[in-house]
């Protein structure tokens, strides 16, 4: 797959892209997306000055005033994009991908995401029919956080959230990522890991989907009898859990959770954005609490328009980003994961107990990946094998194809980041899930 993603533009340095293109496509953007004033930063990746800097330099080449964060987490530039007013901003990072992956991640004014269908695709065009020139100069950078914008972000999620019922025994792992800005400061008590920055993520993989990412905090939260553990990824923009037992928590289990969360501050919205890859038993348990589920396909650059035209109170993806009505429809780990904290805080159970009523409805196969040569036709086989599990009661094709039946259903769709087909099945029972995963792997 290129550079340009559905989402964002994301690849390996000096193998999808150089910086030349970076500069290119920062000559491009104050065309693509209407206006001179724009905010740019960067996560710790190795790449990421020398491509800021690369990125500034087109900016500026095509008349822009750039206003420069240095190391910052993706949901600050989210904030000062929407809060200051600037026309657009554009974030260096390659989010979880590995150590040599850089990228560009481009939102317009009020923080609205530019995917591929709404203006990356015109940037590609454009950059394409530029001429080949000498490696660009690049502009200078912030070195740094900037600590008044730090302080002014902390202040902003911290009024959001207020104290915590009562104090958690909690580990926290940065990922060596850019969570490490903040953690001392907003976790004060709690057991922290892999909290240096540092872009070649020594420590485990900035994908917290990914199990052995996890396990240092998994085998902390045992060893330390903690009530649970959070881990972001590389750039911050999201929050994954484990429980009391160091047991991962399927991110979409706990957008109920965020939504009760979201419902003490804000009693007026009632729409709850969830992916088409979301348990049936988190939907069934949104429902039960008064909200309004709302599906959405998968990716930020789809979620976020939704959370607008919606009014929605929140959402939240099996990916672990969780979007909030009152953070300009944005996605924040910290914010996602202050919430969760919050809402367990109240409860007189371990988190595996507070779980309990989702996890139990339905045994979860998690997203499966495989790699295809042929999707459509692999599609079609998932599709014929289904129909074995009986009679379809209803069919969503906004992203892939999600089937559900009376004791279950199943999503297969083609990522928009990655050379994969992805298969997510969920029923009744373990056995029950047992098989269908089978006849579905084995067609595909």
């Amino acid at each position: 797959m290129g550079f340009f993603k559905a989402y964002d533009m994301r690849g390996t340095f000096g193998t999808d892209f150089d910086l030349e293109l970076v500069r290119k496509i920062g000559s491009s953007l104050p065309e693509v997306v209407a206006g001179k004033r724009w905010l740019v930063g960067r996560d710790i990746r190795t790449t990421g000055e020398q491509v800021e800097g690369a990125l500034v330099s087109g900016l500026r080449e095509a008349g822009a005033e750039v206003t420069d964060l240095g190391l910052c987490t993706t949901p600050m530039v989210y904030y000062f994009t929407a809060s200051d007013g600037y026309d657009g901003s554009v974030m260096v990072t390659a989010s979880h991908n590995p150590p040599p992956d850089n990228g560009l991640k481009v939102s317009k004014k009020g923080a609205l995401p530019v995917g591929y269908a709404d203006g990356l695709d015109q940037v590609e065009r454009m950059v394409q029919s530029m001429p080949s020139g000498p490696a660009p100069a690049s502009a200078e950078v912030a070195s740094a956080a900037d600590p008044a914008r730090l302080d002014r972000y902390l202040d902003f999620i911290t009024s959001l959230c207020g104290e915590l019922p009562r104090k958690l025994k909690i580990g926290v792992d940065c990922s060596n990522g850019m969570a490490s800005l903040f953690v001392r400061r907003m976790f004060p008590n709690a057991e922290i890991i892999n909290d240096t920055l540092d872009g070649t993520f020594p420590a485990h993989s900035p994908n917290p989907l990914k199990p052995d990412s996890r396990e240092q905090l998994a085998q902390l939260v045992r060893e330390k009898k903690l009530e649970c553990g959070v881990i972001f990824d590389g750039d911050a923009d999201r929050a994954m859990f484990v429980d009391e037992r160091g047991e991962f928590v399927q991110p979409d289990y706990l957008i109920p959770a965020v939504a009760a969360a979201c419902a003490r501050r804000d009693s007026a919205r009632h729409a709850v954005l969830h992916d088409v890859r979301t348990s049936r038993g988190a939907i069934e348990v949104l429902s039960e609490q008064g909200f309004e589920p709302v599906m959405v396909p998968v990716g930020h650059a789809f979620a976020k328009p939704v959370m607008r035209s919606r009014n929605a109170l929140c959402g939240g993806e099996l990916a672990g980003h969780y979007y909030f009505g009152d953070f300009f429809g944005c996605d924040s780990g910290l914010l996602a994961a202050l919430r969760v904290l919050g809402e367990f805080a109240r409860q007189d159970q371990k988190f595996s107990e507070w779980m309990a009523p989702i996890t139990s409805r339905y045994a979860n196969s998690g997203e499966c990946n495989f790699r295809v040569e042929d999707k459509d036709a692999a599609i079609g086989r998932v599709l014929a094998a289904g129909k074995a599990f009986g009679t379809e009661v209803s069919r969503s094709e906004m992203d892939g194809i999600r089937i559900e039946f009376a004791d279950g259903w199943f999503n297969v769709r083609k990522s928009n980041t990655e050379p994969y087909l992805r298969l997510l099945v969920e029923a009744r029972s373990k056995a029950q899930l047992d098989d269908w995963l089978a006849k579905l792997s084995a067609a595909i």
